[in-house]
């Protein structure tokens, strides 16, 4: 009842997706059921996924596929928080060059923002934008490290250190990638995406919503829950995906 009558008060709820509403290509049970929920009653909420590799496009056509009832409105990407956070802190006059290590999809979206980007490091770059990238090879490491060498700004979409998938299997995510070039270049990147306040100002700036009045409904402690601890936001953690019970024990700092 107590947890009830905390979630009447929230005027936003934000949902993460991989291992939280689906699995693959497998909706858990009750998520669809809980969006027609938040319809009926008229709240709003967003799709929020740390997982850049695809755009929010793409991630739309997905969740309406499974059968659920939103708009483009309801889905945004770390893909989308960086666009933002560019254009925030650039200050030239001229559009933002970003060299990408990422998908065709990152940087579409990235494109669709009005940031230009490129394909070779020998350019006047204005920022290094590492993803989630299924797309990676040794050349863009070597160009990411050429960059950071020079001094680009390192921007990095999110820190998440593996993707689940169905049964139990993973894939290495961003934050095994920046791992990688931390280690090569002794330098560490602004993360844009779950748990940094960076995307917690942004959505709570987009959708004018007090923090205290947003909650985070996710399967990961250190990046959904903590952001919801460290903003001041409700936490609502599933066992779904990345995290289990015994995770949940061992690491009490996150809740």
């Amino acid at each position: 009842m107590k947890n009830s009558s905390i979630l009447k008060n929230i005027d936003l709820f934000l949902l993460d997706l991989d291992g939280t509403v689906y699995l693959g290509e497998k909706v858990f049970e009750g998520a669809r059921e809980f969006i027609k929920l938040l319809n009926k009653n008229q709240k709003e909420f967003l799709f929020l996924t740390n997982n850049s590799s695809k755009s929010s496009e793409e991630y739309y056509s997905k969740l309406l596929n499974m059968g659920f009832e939103i708009t483009k409105e309801n889905v945004f990407t770390s893909g989308q928080a960086m666009g933002i956070y560019i254009k925030t802190i650039h200050k030239k006059e001229k559009p933002p060059r970003v060299y990408v290590v990422g998908t065709t999809s990152l940087k579409r979206e990235l494109k669709s923002m009005g940031i230009v980007v490129v394909d070779s490091p020998n350019y006047n770059i204005d920022y290094l934008v590492i993803g989630f990238d299924t797309t990676l090879t040794y050349k863009k490491l070597l160009d990411a490290c050429e960059l950071i060498r020079r001094g680009v700004p390192f921007l990095a979409t999110n820190p998440d250190l593996v993707c689940p998938l169905d049964g139990g299997r993973y894939i290495p995510d961003c934050g095994s990638i920046c791992i990688m070039l931390e280690n090569a270049t002794k330098k560490k990147p602004v993360f844009v995406g779950k748990p940094s306040s960076i995307m917690v100002d942004i959505i709570s700036n987009l959708k004018k919503v007090e923090k205290s009045r947003i909650a985070m409904i996710g399967d990961r402690l250190y990046t959904d829950m903590k952001m919801a601890k460290d903003s001041g936001m409700v936490a609502a953690l599933v066992l779904s995906g990345e995290t289990k019970m015994k995770d949940v024990e061992l690491s009490v700092k996150y809740l």
